[in-house]
Parts: structure tokens; C-alpha cells; sequence
């Protein structure tokens, strides 16, 4: 893989023609940033900025003034490549607040190790409805310890209006769910993103999240992409990097609640 390659056309596709990743979003692209706005239920923010330092701090505020004529807490995704070099620092002066830094990992499909299968007494079933969605919802407020209404909100909206751009599955330990992940393909590019893939204690380390990842890599496989993308944390980094992932650069969300 020629990383300086993948990442231009990630930053290409998926940030600069960003597509809304629902029905009831929108992107926008005023000047120099492209950002996305939907309800309280979406996910709201900056994914693409071209500033400098004469030019940063005005972008900065024009965005708070935006999302705040909605009142949306919004999300500005800084990566480490992003340039100014200081953005991280001008977003906290302007009241962000850093939540922690994740790597941005790509993996060429066809070069992954895509033979991982589910440990004895899991099963993996696809979710296609809201009895689906409910388990998946259920696996990953218990992995995570938080609200799953986005989650919710989200997977039900795709379904309904775009199933094709959608693949998520829930893993089921006598009919429990232990573990909930999804894929969103993006059409008209090669990329399909991972998300979600976390695991309740009690079932880690037994190879249900590396056998999430070929799942949906098989998946994408078979609808036509190339690459998958994952924000991953420091849990998931090493299976991935054995799976066949490639660190590209970080990425670091940056809060601001109005």
C-alpha cells in the first residue's frame, strides 16, 4: 500500500466529498471547511477544514456560531496531518474540549487475513430489522457503558431509507448479545468504514472482534471496495495491525457545546 496515496484519497472522498451519513443530515461546505448538520440525534461536525494561521481563527468561530444558531453540540475532527499545526490548540483557546486520540488505520481488502471466525458458542447475526437493531443496541451499551439512542436513531434511519449503504451484525452467546458492530459503505468511492466492534467483558479476548472485522471485510469485499477505514483506539490497534491494517495518521475529536 502507498500510504501517502490512501490517505490523499481518504481525505479526498470521505472528508472533502463528504457525503451526509443519513437521511436527516446534510453537509455543507462553506469556504474552506465541510461539515455536517442534523438533528441532536446525529452526529454533527467539522470533518474538513483548509486554514491557515491568518485565516484559522475565523473559521473557528464561524463553525461555534453555526451550530450554535442550532444549539447542536458539534465535533471538530482534527487529524495529525491536519495543518495548521497548532488547530488542536486554537480549538481549545476557543472553549473545545479533546476527547482522546484514536489512529486512523486503512486496510487494503485484498491483502487482509480474513480468516477469523467466531469463537465456539457464538453465533453472528445480521440486523436487518428493529428486533435486530435492539440486540445490537443492547451489546453496545453494555460494551461501552453508554446511551445507545444515537446508535438507535442512526442504524433504524439507515435501514429504512438507504439498506444498501449498511451492514451491521450483533454477535449472540445463547441468544445474548455480547458484541455489535457496523459497516457504512460510502458509494462512488472505494472506502467502507468500521464502527462499533466493542466486546461486554467477560467475552474479550476470545477473537469475537477480529472475527466482527472479517465479517464486514468480507462483506465489503463482495459489494465491490477496496479498503477499509477504521478510527481505531488503543484496544483495537494491535488486532487490527495483525488483521493486516496499516496506521496512517490520528485523528482527535474536539467537543464545543454551545
Amino acid at each position: 500500500m502507498d500510504q501517502a496515496e490512501v490517505l490523499a484519497l481518504y481525505d479526498r472522498d470521505l472528508r472533502v466529498g463528504a457525503r451526509p451519513d443519513g437521511p436527516s443530515t446534510r453537509v455543507e461546505r462553506a469556504g474552506n471547511v465541510v461539515r455536517q448538520i442534523g438533528s441532536e440525534q446525529d452526529w454533527n461536525g467539522v470533518l474538513w477544514s483548509d486554514v491557515d494561521e491568518a485565516s484559522v481563527d475565523a473559521a473557528i468561530a464561524e463553525q461555534t456560531a453555526r451550530y450554535g444558531d442550532s444549539g447542536l453540540t458539534f465535533e471538530w475532527k482534527v487529524y495529525g496531518h491536519d495543518r495548521p499545526a497548532d488547530l488542536g490548540q486554537r480549538l481549545l483557546a476557543a472553549g473545545f474540549a479533546p476527547e482522546p486520540e484514536e489512529t486512523l488505520m486503512i486496510g487494503d481488502i485484498a491483502e487482509l487475513h480474513l480468516d477469523a471466525e467466531p469463537p465456539e458458542g457464538v453465533h453472528l447475526r445480521t440486523v436487518t430489522d428493529e428486533a435486530g437493531v435492539d440486540l445490537l443496541v443492547r451489546a453496545h451499551e453494555a460494551a461501552f457503558g453508554t446511551d445507545g439512542s444515537r446508535l438507535r436513531h442512526g442504524v433504524l434511519a439507515r435501514l429504512a431509507a438507504e439498506p444498501d449503504t449498511l451492514v451491521a451484525v450483533v454477535a449472540l452467546a445463547g441468544g445474548v448479545p455480547v458484541s455489535g458492530a457496523r459497516m457504512e459503505l460510502v458509494p462512488g468511492t472505494g472506502f467502507a468504514g468500521l464502527w462499533g466492534g466493542g466486546t461486554v467483558e467477560g467475552w474479550r479476548g476470545r477473537g469475537i472482534y477480529r472475527a466482527l472485522v472479517a465479517h464486514r471485510a468480507r462483506a465489503a469485499a463482495d459489494r465491490g471496495y477496496r479498503y477499509l477505514q477504521v478510527d481505531a483506539s488503543d484496544q483495537s490497534r494491535p488486532i487490527l495491525e495483525r488483521l493486516g491494517f496499516v496506521a496512517l495518521t490520528t485523528t482527535t475529536p474536539y467537543v464545543y457545546e454551545p
